[in-house]
């Protein structure tokens, strides 16, 4: 029997309440493939791979690849993201917690939600997750963490109910064709993010967010297939239109000028699914409502610190849904490192893009709790190995089984690092089992 003690609230009519995120928190794998060598070594294969890898890697500006274990999936890595966040944040209080959610576009079941997998992985961790949670997933591309986090943001500003709190877990492994310019832009990745009332970290404006949505086929992943399909070239164009038709969605919703917009915003994040592209897109939009050159609108952008938040993710690659929070967190972080107590009421305009497609532009106001927040954050620990070969895995990964017996035959063969969310095996039915490395 489920005790509970009734909930009292003031008004049926509640006012909305300022929301936002508390904190986030992230988990990369450690395998990492540096793009110098597997160019090399698709060249090697094909010679006549070798201008296009080339100009794929100089047009992407990526440099390494992120890549899963054998026993890493989009449920352990976002595992493992929510418990960092669980571990840094203290002063959580679990009975208020509501909403634990999963924004993925690279699901591990048809029917049942990351989310669930994740609750219990953390309960079989020693966590308190209590029952009176809601459990959901959302998918729409490299956009669902986003949606994620606004629809949970909505009902915490109306619940009327004191200290509530809700998570998303952003979570994806991209996966592309071998030997293709796609390749080059896999990557592996999760980022969970604490959500409340009176937010210490960042505060969103729910009133003035930017949408622009479409039917087109930029970017897909049929059923049945590991690998996405992408028309590259389609896609920018795409990810370009979206990003100006919400921008100025969410600039006649706060009621000024596009050119006001962009000179009152104090930092940039877009979604990175390759380091340069969010550097250009970004730098069409400001050249054209600031009626500028190409060189003073990068002038404009790095003086707000822009590519610079975009640059680790060449490290990392393509995370989908939790790219746009890992470059937030890089800005964050950055900027934080720069002005210490002055960050404080700086204005952040986050660009979250889908493909398929849909943009969302929305508002944050960096509050006063946000420096001892950043203070804990240690984003070093992202920086890829570079001393590490991975070849030899990396093949391994690109080439993995879908045959269950076969892959259950890898799992079992493998030991993962003590205290760690792992996948142990796959039923016959299908059913995935995860357990916590002893």
């Amino acid at each position: 029997m489920v005790c509970y003690k009734p909930l009292e609230i003031e008004e049926k009519k509640l006012p909305i309440e300022k929301t936002g995120i508390h904190d986030l928190a992230w988990y990369v794998p450690p395998l990492d493939m540096n793009l110098d060598l597997l160019v090399k070594a698709r060249i090697t294969e094909d010679p006549s791979l070798d201008a296009h890898l080339h100009r794929a890697v100089s047009t992407t500006g990526q440099r390494h690849i992120r890549f899963p274990e054998a026993w890493e999936d989009p449920v352990t890595i976002a595992a493992e993201a929510t418990r960092n966040l669980l571990d840094g944040y203290s002063k959580l209080d679990y009975k208020k917690m509501r909403y634990l959610s999963v924004g993925t576009e690279t699901t591990v079941d048809h029917s049942k939600s990351a989310s669930a997998y994740i609750i219990g992985l953390l309960q079989k961790g020693g966590y308190p997750l209590i029952e009176r949670l809601s459990s959901f997933q959302v998918q729409h591309a490299c956009a669902g963490g986003t949606l994620a986090m606004l629809g949970i943001n909505a009902l915490l500003a109306t619940s009327g109910i004191p200290g509530e709190t809700g998570i998303v877990a952003s979570t994806d492994i991209a996966r592309y064709a071998r030997g293709t310019s796609a390749e080059i832009t896999q990557g592996a990745g999760a980022v969970s993010v604490l959500l409340g009332k009176n937010p210490e970290l960042l505060e969103l404006d729910l009133q003035t967010l930017g949408y622009s949505s479409k039917d087109v086929d930029d970017f897909f992943r049929p059923l049945g297939s590991k690998i996405a399909m992408v028309k590259g070239r389609y896609s920018i164009t795409c990810y370009n239109d979206a990003l100006e038709s919400s921008f100025l969605d969410h600039c006649e919703l706060r009621g000024l000028a596009p050119e006001e917009v962009l000179r009152k915003t104090d930092y940039f994040v877009l979604h990175t699914p390759f380091r340069n592209m969010p550097i250009r897109s970004l730098n069409l939009l400001v050249s054209k409502y600031l009626e500028i050159d190409s060189d003073e609108a990068d002038r404009f952008l790095e003086a707000r610190g822009f590519q610079d938040s975009v640059d680790p993710l060449a490290d990392i690659g393509n995370t989908y849904t939790a790219s746009v929070f890992f470059s937030l967190a890089f800005l964050l972080h950055q900027q934080y490192r720069k002005l210490g107590q002055e960050i404080v009421g700086k204005e952040v305009l986050l660009g979250s893009y889908g493909s398929g497609n849909t943009m969302i532009l929305m508002r944050f106001t960096i509050t006063e709790g946000a420096p001892e927040v950043l203070s804990r954050w240690n984003m070093e620990d992202l920086q890829p190995d570079t001393t590490q070969d991975s070849f030899r895995e990396y093949e391994q990964w690109m080439e993995e089984p879908d045959n269950r017996d076969e892959r259950n035959r890898i799992l079992c063969g493998i030991k993962p690092p003590k205290n760690r969310f792992f996948l142990s095996g796959i039923r016959e039915d299908g059913y995935r089992e995860y357990s916590i490395s002893p």
